[in-house]
Parts: structure tokens; sequence; C-alpha cells
């Protein structure tokens, strides 16, 4: 009987759908993405109320890291209208869940020069709040140039082939 219930629960886990928050737009038009994480962030009652409501900024926001541990720093969460006398700093920095082995990854390359962590997009999976960071390298203005170009040449491709 338990173990039913339990595998059922499980298949609606599986089955719910990732549900995209944020997203920074300018990530993949400002760096080239080498390698991509997928971390969960510690946030408190009402942050992850507000960031369920889709109230989250990620323009501003990068990753540090130590190599012990990640923090998204400069992510902006609004405050959540309904809670009274218990707010959130909007600006504080929020630790990421990440194994060791990730983090000490992403510290070796950082330590290269020109390499950052970017975070990319911000997500629900299975009702927990997970953030997309990438490893990336900073775009050279001609490789920024060369990125319009292509993206207009698909659109100029895609509205040709509708007529």
């Amino acid at each position: 009987m338990f173990e039913q219930f339990n595998c059922t629960i499980m298949l609606k886990l599986r089955n719910m759908e990732i549900k995209t928050l944020a997203t920074n737009r300018k990530a993949r038009f400002e760096y080239s993405i080498e390698e991509t994480y997928e971390a969960g962030i510690a946030l408190l009652g009402t942050e992850i109320k507000s960031v369920r409501l889709g109230q989250i900024s990620l323009q501003e926001a990068y990753v540090r890291t130590d190599g012990k541990q990640a923090w998204l720093v400069g992510a902006h969460v609004a405050p959540y209208a309904q809670a009274s006398a218990y707010q959130h700093d909007p600006d504080r920095e929020r630790r990421l869940l990440l194994h060791k082995k990730q983090i000490a990854d992403m510290w070796n390359e950082v330590r290269i020069k020109g390499m950052t962590i970017v975070p990319m997009r911000v997500y629900l999976k299975a009702g927990r709040a997970k953030l997309e960071i990438g490893v990336a390298k900073g775009k050279k203005l001609y490789d920024k140039r060369a990125s319009i170009k292509e993206r207009d040449e698909e659109r100029d491709l895609s509205t040709r082939s509708k007529y």
C-alpha cells in the first residue's frame, strides 16, 4: 500500500512541468556559454512566495564563489505584498545549493582570465526554485555583430519559407 502511494507521488513529481519565472536575456548575447549547471537557491519564506509570482530580476546579477560555496549576488526579489512585518531584504546575497565538486569545477574555470559565472534563468521544478547558471567567456564586439547577423539571416529565412 505504502509503495503504491509513494510511486504515485514520484510519478506526479516527474510529470510536473518546468515553469520559467525569469530569464537573463543578455546572457547569451554578451557571453559565450561554455558549461551550464542547475543550482538550487536557499530562499526565505517570503522570498519563495514572491519568486513563485515571478517577481525576480536577474538583470544585474552574477554568481560569486570562493571554491567552497557559491552565492547569487545582485538578484532582486521584490518584497511579498501579503507579508506584514517580516519582510526580506530584496537585494541580499542568496546561497546556491550545488555539489562540492561542481563548485570546485566552477572555481577552477573562473580563475582563468576572462571566465565568469552568469545566472541565465530561474524556474520552478517539482515545486522548488532552481537557477540555471553558466560558466561563460565574454564576447568581443565582432562576435556580437556575428550573432546579430546570424539571427537576422534566420529571421529572413523563416519569413521567406512562409510565403
